[in-house]
């Protein structure tokens, strides 16, 4: 029942996980390396709404993109680290329940 849970729950988040892989691998090899901060922007949206959600994690990826603009200075931007992260990260960048040994 918990998996079932957690899958309806983490839905939205990987909704726009799999949106933006899609960009990343379509739309940005476009543009090339124009980004002024590392990582790019849209790495930086995929971490921000992997770890902390949809709502929270857009929200983050559009502040980082109202600065990003060609006056900024750039430099490295990560995202702000939740103190705990209870889920795991498929390879693929899915966001899934975490499994735990009994």
């Amino acid at each position: 029942m918990k998996r079932i849970f957690d899958a309806v729950i983490l839905l939205p988040r990987n909704l726009l996980v799999l949106l933006l892989r899609g960009y990343r691998a379509v739309v940005s090899p476009l543009y090339g390396d124009v980004c002024r901060y590392y990582p790019s922007c849209s790495q930086y949206a995929l971490e921000a709404v992997q770890e902390h959600g949809a709502t929270v994690g857009s929200a983050l990826a559009a502040a980082r993109v109202c600065r990003c603009h060609p006056w900024a200075a750039g430099g490295v931007d990560d995202i702000p680290r939740r103190r705990r992260f209870r889920y795991r990260v498929t390879p693929f960048g899915f966001v899934v329940g975490a499994t735990r040994k009994v």
